[in-house]
């Protein structure tokens, strides 16, 4: 009897562990984490010009291409910049989102009438997504923006500046905005100049983006049952079995003794 009990015994354990091995296998019902970047994206209509939409320029997804890259940028009376370099990857076994964008020498001849000469050497936006949350952060080297004066090198999230021409408010400069999206995912984009269109609209209306990264919500971690899960499904089979078929043998050793 107490063999037949630990026979019966086994072979439950044995299938507990098959179940969850199968369990791992059933597809995940949420959708793998999601990741994208761009340099400069421009949507603007300057007083007595054509509008304008380019970009986004120099984009990546998770969705690929992953990396890209990008020489220049030239938007007469808009933007100039030099070289894009942007990033978006997904960690198959964590689930972990990350992007970034980095945009060099960037002027915005855009904003000079009203500031003077606006200059920055790097801006670069970054973002990450984990099982523990969605961050993002915003990074400016060397930046002049004309009379607006020196700014942090890492900006507070949603840094907004007003830009004023005369008495008339023309355009708001936003810092490291940060967009947290319906989807739980954050957009973070590095520059943000919104051209407010108002009164006489001495610049224009519309919006110039440099430096865009947006993350997550973070996919699901790597199923039981694929890849390294299945081993490590198995390695827990073997650790229950072994101790199990051990006790088996040894009472069947007592019995015929």
């Amino acid at each position: 009897m107490k063999k037949t009990h630990l026979l019966r015994r086994a072979g439950l354990l044995g299938a507990v562990v098959a179940g969850v091995v199968l369990a791992g296998a059933v597809p995940a019902s949420a959708a793998a984490g999601d990741g994208s970047a761009y340099g400069v994206k421009a949507d603007v209509k300057l007083l007595g010009a054509d509008a304008v939409q380019a970009g986004p320029f120099s984009a990546a997804s998770t969705a690929g291409p992953e990396k890209m890259s990008l020489a220049k940028v030239d938007l007469p009376g808009i933007l100039v910049a030099g070289a894009i370099n942007t990033e978006a990857k997904r960690d198959a076994e964590s689930g972990a989102v990350s992007s970034k964008a980095s945009t060099a020498d960037v002027r915005l001849p855009l904003l000079e009438g009203a500031l003077g000469k606006v200059g920055v050497k790097l801006i670069e936006a970054k973002c990450s997504a984990t099982q523990k949350g969605v961050q993002g952060s915003s990074t400016f080297a060397k930046a002049d923006l004309g009379s607006l004066g020196e700014i942090p090198v890492t900006p507070a999230a949603n840094t907004t500046l007003k830009v004023g021409l005369g008495d008339i408010n023309v355009a708001t400069v936003i810092l490291n905005e940060q967009i947290k999206n319906k989807d739980g995912s954050l957009t973070v984009n590095a520059l943000h100049v919104k051209l407010l269109g108002a009164a006489l609209q001495p610049l224009g209306s519309g919006d110039v983006i440099v430096s865009s990264a947006t993350c997550g919500p973070a996919g699901l971690p790597m199923p039981l049952a694929s890849g390294a899960g299945l081993w490590i499904a198995f390695g827990v089979l073997g650790a229950i079995a072994v101790p199990i078929g051990t006790r088996i043998t040894r009472n069947r050793r007592r019995a015929t003794a």
